[in-house]
């Protein structure tokens, strides 16, 4: 069975995210949508609102589960078996960041995959932190948020 760790932390989720979702949930048995718990970080939204809110995303998607976890995502990804993990790269400075970072994962665990899947360019410039930062100031997100999820926010 192929299962793959889309690992964030989604606080809200965007189209972007959504994208990247849908595009890969097709190459596996089993997709499961990470949210990386960070003590150390105040969120925007609280774990089980995000949770929630991908849930609802999500709800007519039998091969994706929603789950938060804490710790190294390698570790997670050993913990649930997936032997691949899924990023997004909207930029080349994104993609300097994942390859660093899946080096890392790939030294610390050789048998877990790193899959960038490019975003389309219509979502290149949405992110999380522009979301929340818009959300600050009562702006409007509609465009970037997934429908079923701006009741969360």
């Amino acid at each position: 069975m192929k299962v793959a760790l889309f690992p964030g932390s989604f606080d809200p989720v965007t189209k972007a995210h959504v994208d990247i979702v849908k595009r890969s949930v097709s190459l596996f048995d089993k997709l499961y949508i990470g949210i990386g718990v960070n003590s150390n970080k105040q969120g925007f939204l609280t774990i089980s609102q995000r949770e929630q809110m991908l849930r609802a995303v999500f709800e007519h998607e039998p091969k994706i589960h929603v789950i938060a976890y804490e710790g190294l995502t390698v570790d997670f990804c050993k913990s649930i078996s997936a032997g691949y993990m899924i990023r997004g790269i909207r930029t080349v400075s994104d993609f300097e960041y994942e390859k660093a970072i899946a080096q890392m994962n790939h030294a610390l665990a050789p048998d877990i995959e790193s899959i960038f899947i490019v975003s389309k360019p219509g979502y290149s410039s949405i992110s999380s932190t522009i979301v929340r930062e818009i959300l600050r100031h009562q702006g409007d997100v509609s465009q970037f948020i997934p429908t079923e999820a701006l009741e969360y926010l």
